[in-house]
């Protein structure tokens, strides 16, 4: 039987094995407000203990005590803990008293007293609880003192225990790890063992701290020493590390004058090596390139500043160089950053090795670099740097099997005959570098005053340019390209030319190496494409083909190829009326991938030409390779032809047709002006020519009217 009620939390099992002295005990129980269970044999008890959690067992014994052995046996074996009151009559009362001599068992004698019963009941729950709560205090305490010596075993964290003479007391593992020293030989010994004796005498009270009490913990950074054995042998030597110490002294009150006295140190000692390691590493981000290693802007100045002042006191000249390289944009977009990067790597090693001591080779950003002579005498002295620098980046650099070649633009500023400020310097260097540029590149530029003019407007024409695509702002001439065996047309060559709102109409030359460097040339080569194969679609002559110039970045685009498809796709034109005119400079980028794009468009139906050729790195080798249908001889190679046909160009000319016979291609003579060079050309085989002689670039209106005749080939 279980009986509940309200008041108490304790829970009690009474046992009988006389039913009215069962009911008669429950009813006394149950009038104390206990909730209770009740059974009548020893077995039934082990049971309901066995399943059930009880404060304290009422027990009636009767005439047998030896009964319930089995019961006392159980509790003291299982549930020491479990409170026992055993009633039985006076004549047991001593043979009981002497069996049951455990701590948790109560004899009373029987019929019990209520008031005696009730305060006994009383007084073992009481009990019950304290020896609860000092259990539950001691696992605390138990499980309190495990958790510390995990969390200093295991700290990664050296953890130590100073006396009141700096000897350690204690140390935790992670010394061994950390310092190679094991505990065990520590132990005892002066702190003054881990460091170094240049270390004591700076750091003489780090270690052991005295501060406690109100004044707060100290941190130091100090060097401990980590032994390093040589070779596995027993010779070791040692390793400064840095550490951060966090320390605090111990105090005792004195019994005798209640004054704290000082017992030693509690200490940490935490490994920074690796935020040192990061700190430095800040520290040099804040000053250098990451990719090359060479100083960045901020350490540019700061070092020109120095050299400022110094040639200010011994009456010498100081360089600023900056220096672009022509080709890195080609080779990054085709090949990709990590290829690019490599490069900006490899072209960083090669000029810091040209360098004298106390120059700084920096790099700005992209593939811009910038240079500093300090302590020159005159700008020959600058020459003589600008010379080697261009000749180094001539040479190929062999970078993931590809053969890649750039070359540099280089613009010098003097101080103080170009500007005596910082940034006047390096922009007066930007300046000419951008001249140098602007006028045919691979190749160095002094600063002048003029620059600041064709500076200024290059900015403008880059502004402009951003706007002249959308604006409706480009048109298109076309200049026949002429057989002269059948007095034909045998294509149009496509000129794009610029109608801007304040400078008139501008030629290609005059935009279109901005265009280029500021990538824009992409989107006036998609606008291009786009015109030409809507003129063709409007003109309705499938035999019909026109030149189209794409400069190596448009060509090495990721999208040219879709660019073209999309364009003749539009307009129903077919690829076969379009001729792809690349220049010599593109083939001085990866050839692989140059070949294999090339070969897709001619299968697509492009062909191909070379434009001005002969000015160029071209080789008999990559012709061979290359799926070119047309080559393009420059004009500069007819200025000096004359009756006598004697000059070294009618040679060179003799040359390439001589080769592009032999090569099977189609050759076309451009800039023909004379009949005398329209003669010459016809005696060495070239039948195809384009030039002022024949006609110039004409409007699409006006080159509508020469295509509507039937057209003629060769």
């Amino acid at each position: 039987m279980t009986t509940t009620k309200p008041g108490h939390s304790h829970n009690l099992l009474l046992i009988s094995e006389n039913s009215p002295s069962l009911q008669s005990l429950g009813d006394f129980i149950e009038a104390q407000g206990y909730p209770f269970r009740s059974v009548e044999s020893c077995d039934g008890a082990l049971d309901a203990i066995r399943r059930s959690n009880f404060d304290l067992i009422v027990l009636r014994v009767g005439p047998a005590p030896a009964l319930w052995n089995p019961l006392f046996d159980f509790v003291r074996e299982k549930r020491n803990q479990l409170p026992i009151i055993a009633l039985c009559d006076a004549g047991l009362f001593g043979e009981l008293s002497n069996r049951l001599n455990h701590p948790n068992i109560y004899p009373l004698v029987a019929p019990y007293n209520p008031l005696e019963l009730e305060k006994t009941i009383k007084e073992v729950l009481n009990q019950r609880r304290i020896q609860f709560e000092v259990s539950t205090l001691q696992e605390r305490i138990k499980q309190s003192e495990k958790m510390h010596r995990f969390l200093v075993n295991n700290s990664p964290d050296i953890i130590y225990i100073l006396n009141e003479r700096g000897e350690i007391n204690f140390i935790n593992d992670r010394v061994e790890k950390l310092l190679n020293v094991s505990k065990e030989e520590l132990i005892g010994k002066h702190f003054s063992n881990l460091m170094s004796e240049e270390e004591c005498k700076q750091h003489p009270y780090v270690f052991n701290e005295r501060r406690a009490v109100k004044r707060v913990e100290q941190r130091s950074e100090l060097h401990l020493r980590k032994r390093l054995y040589l070779n596995g042998q027993d010779k070791s030597t040692s390793l400064s590390m840095p550490f951060e110490i966090s320390a605090m002294g111990i105090y005792e009150i004195d019994r005798r004058n209640s004054k704290p006295q000082f017992r030693g140190t509690y200490g940490i000692a935490r490994d920074i090596t690796d935020r040192k390691q990061a700190e430095s590493l800040m520290r040099f981000q804040a000053y250098h390139d990451l990719l090359t290693g060479l100083p960045n802007r901020t350490l540019f100045r700061d070092r020109l500043s120095l050299a400022i002042s110094h040639s200010k006191r011994n009456g010498s000249k100081v360089a600023v160089m900056f220096v672009d390289l022509d080709r890195f944009k080609l080779i990054n977009d085709s090949l990709g950053h990590s290829v690019g990067d490599q490069l900006i790597q490899a072209v960083a090693r090669r000029c810091s090795e040209i360098l004298r001591e106390g120059d700084t080779l920096s790099r700005f950003g992209g593939d811009e670099f910038t240079l500093l002579l300090p302590n020159i005498r005159n700008q020959d002295d600058a020459v003589i740097i600008a010379k080697k620098i261009l000749h180094e980046l001539k040479q190929p650099f062999f970078i993931e099997k590809h053969e890649l070649y750039v070359s540099g633009s280089i613009g010098i500023a003097l101080y103080p005959d170009h500007g005596e400020q910082i940034e006047q310097l390096i922009q007066n260097a930007d300046i000419a570098m951008y001249h140098i540029k602007g006028h045919g590149k691979n190749g160095y530029q002094f600063f002048n005053e003029k620059m600041n003019q064709s500076y200024a407007e290059r900015l403008h024409t880059e502004q402009d340019l951003r706007q002249c695509v959308e604006g409706e702002q480009l048109f298109l001439e076309y200049q026949p390209i002429y057989n002269v065996q059948t007095s034909g047309v045998y294509a149009l060559e496509a000129y794009v030319r610029w109608d801007h709102p304040q400078r008139g109409v501008l030629t290609p030359a005059q935009f279109l190496s901005v265009a280029e460097e500021t990538g824009i040339i992409v989107e006036v080569g998609s606008w291009v494409m786009n015109r030409v194969c809507a003129d063709l679609e409007e003109w309705a002559n499938p035999i019909l083909k026109i030149a189209v110039n794409f400069s190596p970045r448009q060509v090495e685009h990721a999208e040219f190829e879709n660019m073209l498809m999309s364009a003749v796709k539009a307009h129903n034109v077919s690829p076969n009326q379009i001729e792809l005119e690349i220049t010599e400079e593109l083939l001085m980028t990866d050839l692989n991938l140059i070949t294999t794009k090339l070969k897709r468009l001619n299968r697509l139906g492009f062909s191909i030409s070379v434009d001005d050729f002969g000015t160029g790195y071209s080789s008999l080798s990559c012709l061979h390779q290359l799926p070119i249908n047309t080559i393009k001889l420059h004009e500069s190679f007819l200025r000096h032809i004359s009756d006598q046909y004697q000059s070294g160009d009618a040679c060179i000319v003799s040359a390439i047709s001589a080769m592009a016979s032999g090569l099977n291609l189609n050759l076309v003579a451009e800039g023909v002006e004379t009949q005398q060079q329209k003669d010459y050309l016809v005696n060495m085989g070239c039948n195809t020519m384009q030039g002022h002689l024949f006609q110039v670039p004409v409007s699409s209106a006006e080159a509508r009217k020469i295509v509507v005749a039937p057209v003629l080939t060769d």
